[in-house]
């Protein structure tokens, strides 16, 4: 199994009408904050502008705002409200909640769209604005687009005695908390189990030591304590060395890393061992499967995800479809192929039967769930495969079109064909910035590594 991307994916009139957007990427608007695009301005430009763009129907217009702990989300929020209020539309703010559980409540709310500020699992200085729609999922790529003309042009202002109302709600992390918990099988607890619980410092500090606490774990909490500043700094499922050191000194049962947002799940298993997105999306797949509730026969997950996940579902009798590199690749996928388990390597997993997003609270309660039902220790049930050796390389690049070179085409054809039968090439050009990205796996690591090194070679040859 191989394949080589000539371009950044392979539907490329979609990809084209996303690169040619001034604003929006692929997950929401996103930057270091007080440079354009992420300033004051702009989200009071957003918030006018999606608020005019879902003002249908004669009903009272109602938005969700959630956002991370960033020192920067007060100003976001605060030009976000003064937007959409300005354009008709109440505003409701849950204040520091999960991205996940923003699109919940949107739903559940009945609101016409929910917007998330967060920058996910970036470093403090950045923050982003993700929006959703009435049914909870992020936009399609014709209402962004719509969005973004609506912001470059006249939004009229509604009068003075039709201006939104805005308000906070105290029962937001109540209601997420409950139906977090309500994902979890109601003949199982917790009880006995020392986890140890990493929110990143993020917008589940408060959420996810509450829920596993109530269904019985003994929760361990670290990345708690945001500042403002400490978000994803040292903590998180993109740094869980602090994780797997923590899980050995307190002889925990197993750990659980979400990121700044907690769109995304990494585990420590009780040895102090990264148990990452393949090996869960696999454990849950086959505890689905074995439940007979696993829709679409397999799962959905990127061209980056090991060759070791494809062979171990293949031997279960479970298929594997690829997509692009992108989280709404995957439920786009699984929407329209009637999958319910999907995700990414990183760590982002959905389950659709549960929600319209990635959520790692909620699929860390299935993985807890079955280490649970197992009885066995977590490095037993969560290990499912043996990864193959899999090497990722960057080459930045000036401008141009490197792949497009017949040096370059030639060194990618003799490495497919080296592969062939006993590994996988993956070859795309950054969507945001001018790297080329060369990923090649297989069971031989130094001919990987061999392969990676003589298309990157070509690749800077041909750009230079």
């Amino acid at each position: 199994m191989y394949r080589a991307i000539n371009g950044s994916d392979t539907d490329t009139g979609r990809k084209a009408d996303a690169m040619a957007r001034k604003y929006f990427g692929t997950d929401g608007i996103r930057g270091a904050t007080n440079t354009a695009p992420m300033t004051a301005a702009m989200a009071m430009k957003v918030g006018m502008a999606a608020g005019a763009y879902f003002q249908r129907g004669d009903h009272r217009h109602r938005v969700v705002i959630g956002k991370d702990t960033r020192l920067s989300g007060y100003m976001l929020e605060s030009a976000l409200v003064a937007g959409f209020t300005s354009v008709g539309m109440d505003v409701v703010m849950v204040g520091p909640m999960p991205t996940p559980a923003v699109a919940m409540l949107t739903q559940s709310m009945r609101a016409d769209i929910g917007v998330m500020i967060s920058a996910s699992h970036n470093p403090y200085a950045d923050n982003g604005i993700k929006l959703f729609g009435p049914d909870g999922y992020k936009l399609s790529d014709e209402a962004e687009q719509a969005i973004e003309a609506l912001i470059d042009g006249d939004i009229p202002l509604v009068p003075s005695s039709q201006i939104g109302r805005a308000r906070r709600i105290d029962d937001a992390q109540g209601r997420y908390i409950h139906f977090a918990k309500s994902t979890f099988p109601e003949n199982l607890r917790l009880d006995g189990m020392r986890v140890v619980l990493d929110c990143a410092n993020g917008a589940a500090y408060k959420v996810a030591p509450s829920a596993l606490w109530e269904l019985g774990a003994d929760v361990v909490a670290i990345g708690v304590s945001p500042n403002g500043t400490n978000i994803n700094d040292g903590v998180g499922s993109t740094a869980p060395q602090a994780l797997a050191e923590t899980v050995v000194a307190s002889g925990a049962d197993i750990g659980i890393a979400l990121d700044g947002d907690a769109d995304r799940l990494i585990v420590v298993d009780e040895t102090g061992t990264i148990v990452d997105g393949d090996q869960l999306m696999a454990t849950i797949a086959a505890s689905w499967a074995r439940q007979g509730r696993l829709a679409g026969g397999g799962l959905v997950a990127t061209v980056m995800s090991n060759l070791g996940l494809e062979r171990h579902l293949a031997a279960q009798g479970l298929g594997l479809v690829r997509t692009k590199v992108g989280d709404r690749h995957v439920l786009e996928k699984m929407r329209t192929s009637g999958y319910n388990v999907g995700g990414e390597q990183s760590g982002h997993i959905i389950l659709s039967d549960y929600a319209t997003t990635g959520d790692g609270l909620v699929a860390a309660l299935q993985i807890l769930a079955e280490v649970k039902r197992s009885g066995a220790p977590a490095s037993e049930v969560l290990h499912r495969f043996e990864p193959l050796p899999q090497l990722l390389k960057n080459v930045r690049f000036a401008g141009g079109k490197p792949l497009d070179h017949d040096a370059v085409k030639a060194v990618i054809a003799e490495a497919e064909a080296e592969l062939a039968g006993k590994g996988r090439l993956v070859i795309r050009p950054s969507g945001t910035e001018p790297v080329i990205r060369v990923m090649a796996e297989g069971d031989d690591l130094t001919q990987v590594e061999q392969v990676v090194d003589r298309i990157c070679d070509a690749v800077r040859k041909a750009a230079a």
